[in-house]
């Protein structure tokens, strides 16, 4: 499973020019789920996501969690952070999970963001939708479960 982390001050998704998610202050979670991913993937990207202490402290240093400033996560499905764009000018999408295994562990990973308590906002799965986001900082991560990055 992969995730491209972006602290934000503010983010939303449209679908068909409708809004379907927003959120103030927090992080922008893009959600890759590959074939071989399972239950123990989902709990090291919650865990991760949740622990990551990348907004300012009184100090000015980065030191706090989304959830230590009341924030919030907006996670939007994108396969294609499975694809492999090694060779060619192709990128090849087949380690991405099928949908029908990859929308359970997505919704897993939804659901354990919001059982601890932070707020959190969704795209819609397998939607083609237009993403608008203010990053601060900026500052991105990548997140991998098998630990590749």
């Amino acid at each position: 499973m992969r995730a491209v982390v972006q602290r934000v001050s503010s983010a939303h998704v449209t679908v068909a020019g409708r809004v379907v998610a927003q959120i103030g202050r927090g992080l922008l979670v893009s959600l890759g789920v590959e074939r071989s991913d399972g239950p123990a993937d989902v709990t090291y990207l919650v865990r991760r996501i949740l622990g990551l202490r990348i907004f300012e402290d009184a100090d000015g240093k980065m030191n706090l969690s989304v959830g230590e400033i009341e924030g919030a996560v907006l996670v939007v499905s994108q396969f294609t952070l499975c694809g492999d764009a090694r060779r060619g000018r192709r990128p090849s999408f087949a380690a991405a999970a099928a949908p029908e295994m990859a929308l359970p562990l997505y919704n897993s990973v939804v659901e354990g963001i919001r059982e601890s308590g932070v707020g959190v906002a969704t795209g819609e799965f397998r939607a083609m939708m237009d993403l608008v986001s203010v990053n601060s900082g900026p500052v991105t991560l990548l997140l991998d479960s098998e630990k590749r990055i």
